[in-house]
């Protein structure tokens, strides 16, 4: 009897999983299918699932009418830049807050995470007169160290938390054999690390590649990412659901693929140290 009800159980979870995962990824779904609609069908009442004409025109009219591989690797350089500036800043950061805690470590702590509460466009006009004065807007550089220092609390909490898990004494062996900070940072933490150095740096990226806010307010052309281009199919004349869809597509599908194939990865990193 209670291994009936323990099946019951299990089915219905599994039920339920599935049915949160199909709401997720339902909205995902539909904009892809979108894509490959015509203007008509895509605004059609009521909406067309599956029967319809199929085609490729929306995605050769983006392609022609804008330059998605400039966007595209606008998008690679500021996402893997802002990420790689960020760990190098974050890590010696983290490594003395967690080996090297001063008493007032959990106050900062807390203070940088209290920055991602603050209004993005509440910090716009100063940040965007700065970037006027020294010639950073529509720049890779600027965009990637605003993204940078946005993503930074994130980032230095999340290492704070990998390296709490690993021993100290471990780094205390390397420091009486001789080893010195560089040393122990480097051959000592970080390999110990990878699995949540890794995680964080996949998280960062993603959250510099979603970014749109920052993107389309100090860039223009040059150095707008994959956000850019997609707003870019929003006009006066309104807005063309199917190029939209087909534009939304090639952005995200990059990131989505990413995601796929580092996903053990990342919920390997997300775990580190559950389990001791």
């Amino acid at each position: 009897m209670s291994r009936t009800v323990s099946n019951r159980r299990k089915w219905l979870y599994t039920v339920i999983a599935w049915g949160v995962v199909l709401i997720i990824f339902f909205p995902i779904l539909w904009m892809v299918i979108t894509s490959f609609k015509s203007e008509g069908d895509a605004i059609a009442t009521p909406p067309k699932f599956l029967f319809f004409h199929w085609t490729l025109e929306n995605y050769h009219e983006v392609q022609e009418s804008s330059n998605y591989f400039s966007h595209f690797l606008n998008s690679v350089i500021i996402s893997l830049g802002s990420t790689a500036l960020g760990l190098l800043i974050a890590v010696p950061a983290a490594w003395a807050m967690a080996f090297q805690p001063a008493k007032r470590t959990k106050d900062i702590l807390m203070w940088m995470l209290s920055t991602k509460m603050m209004p993005s466009v509440g910090v716009l006009i100063p940040i965007y007169i700065l970037f006027q004065k020294f010639g950073l807007l529509d720049n890779r550089v600027g965009v990637l160290v605003v993204l940078m220092l946005m993503n930074l609390p994130i980032i230095v909490w999340m290492l704070y938390t990998y390296f709490r898990e690993i021993p100290a004494g471990i780094l205390e062996a390397a420091r009486m054999d001789g080893a010195g900070l560089w040393n122990e940072i480097r051959y000592v933490l970080t390999p110990m690390a990878v699995p949540g150095i890794a995680s964080t740096m996949l998280l960062n990226i993603i959250l510099a590649w979603n970014e749109a806010f920052w993107t389309l307010n100090l860039t223009t052309s040059a150095a707008a990412p994959l956000s850019a281009f997609i707003a870019s199919y929003s006009s006066p004349e309104g807005l063309f659901y199917a190029k939209l869809s087909a534009a939304s597509t090639m952005a995200i599908a990059p990131i989505l693929i990413m995601g796929w194939f580092s996903q053990k990865q990342l919920v390997r990193g997300l775990t580190f140290g559950a389990v001791k």
